[in-house]
């Protein structure tokens, strides 16, 4: 049976258990810097006590989905978050650089407010929704999607029918991973979609048009 095949079928017959495929997109939890409104880019920084009580509760909300394996970012606050994902469901975990942040350039270490009086020109580009690198050198979000795109493609192409697989990363990678696989165009996603919320997710499911968001910004009760 060849692969195009294999898909109509499972489509035909609803996906393994008579269930699509489906992707959860997961943020992390909360940071020290996330409290204090800094800009962490490719930073690697801790999750707080709390941060660790959102991934707990995030990671039993979305046991009930099924998952099969979760795949995460390398950085930390990812990662750990990703463990208790793959804790709580009794399943595999993959790290992978390609889900990290945006790289924030000079903005990384920065408050927002910090940002505005060092880089005032950008951060009127950012409020905008234009497009450039962020910090000076860090990267744009045409740069991220071309980063994460790969990634997305060879999770997706792997993913047996009606399975369910977490990806554990970013709020900018978040979105802009989710735009990509719903064929979004980037700065439309930024301007519709509001932000994640630590330990917030989105769900998408593939149909018959393709991969559809069913889930925005989904939290386990309580967070």
């Amino acid at each position: 049976m060849t692969e195009a095949t294999r898909r109509v079928s499972a489509e035909a017959a609803g996906g393994a258990k008579g269930e699509p495929r489906r992707l959860v997109v997961l943020r992390h939890g909360q940071t020290t810097s996330n409290l204090k409104g800094i800009w962490q880019g490719h930073l690697d920084h801790e999750l707080t006590e709390l941060g660790h009580e959102q991934a707990r509760a995030a990671a039993a909300a979305i046991s009930s989905l099924r998952p099969s394996r979760v795949v995460t970012s390398d950085l930390v606050r990812a990662r750990v978050t990703a463990e208790e994902v793959a804790s709580a469901s009794g399943i595999d975990l993959a790290v992978d650089a390609r889900w990290r942040e945006i790289h924030a350039g000079g903005w990384q270490g920065m408050t927002a407010a910090q940002v505005y009086s060092q880089y005032p020109e950008d951060a009127d580009k950012l409020i905008s929704g234009e497009d450039f690198k962020r910090g000076g050198h860090g990267e744009s979000l045409a740069e991220l999607a071309a980063r994460v795109r790969p990634a997305l493609d060879e999770l997706v192409t792997a993913m047996d029918p009606g399975e369910c697989v977490v990806i554990a990363t970013h709020g900018v990678t978040g979105r802009t991973l989710v735009a990509e696989l719903v064929g979004l165009d980037q700065s439309t996603a930024w301007r519709v979609l509001g932000g994640f919320g630590n330990c917030h997710w989105a769900v998408l499911e593939e149909g018959r048009a393709g991969w559809r968001i069913t889930q925005w910004n989904a939290s386990a009760e309580g967070l």
